[in-house]
């Protein structure tokens, strides 16, 4: 007989064994080291700006966006597969308690965002509003919790709706409730929060009510959704490892494409570094990745005030980004043409060193013009030599080594 807990409880312990697998790539020892090193400086200026925080920062609007994106950000991981479009379909009156395992899994797993929000903005909570006391925060962590329990309902029975511009609408007014609610709450408007959380009920209500008359399950989206999460985790997790199970996507970006092909000659040494470029620009998120590196690693070089610190940053994003990068070497692996090729291996590997380096120095070069802005013009001279510096030996040295 078929019992839809314990069919969740195997493929549960099935999908924390895969994630698990990768997450040991994704947190080791360098990314840990960039963490530690994001969230020590991070809090240290954060502990400095509370200090002198000014009197009209817009604490209510900041936190109250923030809880809003977080409590509506709420999406439903049903742990289903293509497979089970053809052999769960005829027992989906027996899927009760798969759907309960799910939703518990998806609240749970969700928590940690909430955590992490919460105690960023304690300090700035209790630094703005030094007259409440710590159980005010407390009642606003558990209203949090509630709206984050509620969106996650309201999500699932949305996803028995087939009609996307319903469910976008219903995400839209949800949204701006949420953020209303939560603006008011901090703000300590009661009564206009009380007002605007039985509005959210109402629609709250009224997904309950619109999904009670669906005949059934929409399952090719139930599928789609988390076939699309599993698939963007891969994406990341491919960064730092091979990943079997990743679809890659295929964008077009012809125009780049097209500049960048005339600038490579047409000859047999060049082989790869036509590849390797293209695959740059069209294949996975190599490029996307690169560009938020460069300008996470830029804000922080520019809105920092110490000027060391600021030339760590930059050193520690150009570590970051040419580490990543280098999974370029691989992304091909599963494609028997390229052994057929007659191109020398280490061709394949000169042309990735070469294409790294040339990425690095246009990110030293972008961190450097940074310097300039603000005016810190010894971070400038040191950015650019010690960049240049630390490409040369990151590449000559660990890149080298590592390529197989």
């Amino acid at each position: 007989m078929f019992n839809s807990h314990d069919f969740f409880m195997k493929r549960f312990s099935t999908h924390i064994k895969d994630t698990s697998r990768y997450l040991k790539y994704i947190f080791n020892g360098h990314i840990a080291f960039a963490m530690l090193f994001f969230i020590a400086a991070a809090a240290y200026y954060y502990q400095q700006w509370l200090a002198n925080i000014p009197e009209n920062f817009p604490t209510a609007w900041l936190m109250g966006i923030v809880f809003g994106i977080v409590v509506s950000y709420s999406p439903v991981r049903t742990l289903l597969k293509e497979p089970d479009l053809v052999f769960l379909i005829a027992a989906e009156h027996k899927m009760s308690a798969y759907f309960r395992n799910a939703l518990i899994y998806s609240f749970v797993i969700q928590l940690y965002i909430v955590a992490l929000v919460v105690a960023a903005f304690g300090p700035l909570y209790f630094a703005s509003f030094p007259e409440r006391e710590g159980r005010v925060y407390l009642f606003t962590i558990l209203v949090v919790l509630i709206f984050k329990l509620w969106n996650l309902f309201a999500n699932w029975w949305m996803l028995k709706i087939r009609d996307k511009n319903i469910r976008y609408t219903d995400q839209a007014a949800r949204f701006v409730l949420n953020v209303a609610v939560f603006y008011f709450l901090i703000s300590g408007e009661m009564v206009i929060a009380g007002i605007t959380t039985i509005l959210f009920v109402i629609i709250f209500l009224y997904d309950l009510g619109l999904s009670r008359k669906q005949a059934g399950l929409a399952w090719e989206l139930l599928v789609e959704k988390d076939q699309h999460r599993m698939q963007s985790f891969y994406r990341f997790a491919n960064l730092f490892t091979d990943v079997p199970h990743l679809k890659n996507r295929i964008r077009p970006r012809h125009w780049l494409v097209s500049f960048v092909e005339k600038r490579i000659p047409f000859d047999r040494k060049n082989t790869y570094d036509y590849l390797y470029r293209i695959t740059f620009i069209r294949g996975g998120d190599y490029m996307s990745m690169y560009i938020r590196l460069i300008v996470i690693g830029g804000l922080f070089i520019y809105y920092i005030p110490n000027i060391w610190i600021k030339i760590l940053f930059a050193i520690l994003f150009l570590y970051m980004s040419s580490f990543q990068m280098m999974t370029l070497y691989q992304h091909h692996r599963t494609i028997m043409w390229l052994d057929l090729y007659p191109v020398d291996v280490e061709q394949r590997k000169t042309a990735l060193i070469k294409w790294l380096v040339q990425l690095a120095m246009i990110q030293t070069i972008l961190y450097a013009i940074v310097f300039l802005f603000t005016q810190a013009f010894l971070g400038f001279a040191i950015t650019l030599v010690g960049g240049i510096l630390f490409v040369y030996l990151f590449t000559n040295g660990y890149v080298k080594h590592k390529l197989v």
